[in-house]
């Protein structure tokens, strides 16, 4: 079965070109001009990714997006940012927000295609037929619900973040470059810089509280997570 991408803009142009390529490319598509819009064919039907401008005539994107990353209907599916906006703090808040990637009007059609074909193929590693459940001291991750728990608390990840905690936990005791993780858990999407991976890790950092001291930077290389809970 075709992944189904919904592209959000209010370019009609756009939209028409994005729909066509996608299609041509074997997806389907379903096709928003506002963010209202967008919200109402999210109720009726879940894409595998979504395509977002974020100059929209109602919703602001940073907004829509903060809001599908914060909702458990909607968090799961990886969004990638499609603006003009270029200034790098508008990259960072995206990829702080939980967007997946961050593509720069005006774009190549192949390498946004490229972008896409990337997220999908690390979405799928979790999905449930790929999926088993972690353990580590007083972290528990469900790889198939895309959840995480401290103890008794649920921690509350982006996309990324669940991606790159996993990450850290599957390979515990070995150090992560910055170049791995970025191939790892961004795919090495082009315009992605190391400056990105240490965002993330400070960010889930904050949000592992006490077990933030199993997350070991090893100066002038990348990280590393305790090779068992008594480490660190």
């Amino acid at each position: 079965m075709s992944e189904t991408i919904l592209i959000v803009d209010d370019e009609d142009d756009l939209r028409r070109l994005l729909n066509f390529n996608l299609r041509s490319a074997g997806y389907e598509t379903l096709q928003a001009a506002t963010g209202a819009e967008a919200l109402q064919v999210l109720e009726a039907r879940k894409p595998d990714l979504i395509v977002l401008d974020l100059m929209l005539p109602d919703i602001q994107g940073m907004d829509l997006c903060r809001h599908l990353k914060q909702s458990p209907a909607t968090k799961h599916i990886p969004v990638l940012i499609l603006s003009a906006r270029s200034d790098e703090i508008d990259r960072v808040v995206g990829f702080e927000i939980g967007a997946d990637d961050y593509v720069v009007k005006p774009f190549s059609v192949r390498e946004l295609a490229l972008r896409i074909k990337a997220i999908l193929k690390r979405s799928a590693l979790d999905s449930p037929a790929a999926s088993q459940e972690l353990r580590f001291g007083p972290l528990r991750i469900d790889q198939a619900r895309h959840r995480a728990w401290l103890g008794e608390e649920d921690l509350t990840l982006t996309a990324l973040e669940f991606k790159l905690l996993t990450t850290f936990v599957a390979q515990c005791g070995r150090v992560q470059t910055r170049e791995s993780l970025l191939e790892d858990v961004w795919g090495i999407a082009p315009g992605v810089t190391t400056r990105t991976v240490d965002t993330h890790v400070k960010r889930l950092r904050e949000k592992l509280g006490e077990a933030s001291r199993l997350l070991e930077t090893v100066r002038g290389v990348g990280y590393r997570f305790a090779e068992t809970p008594e480490d660190g």
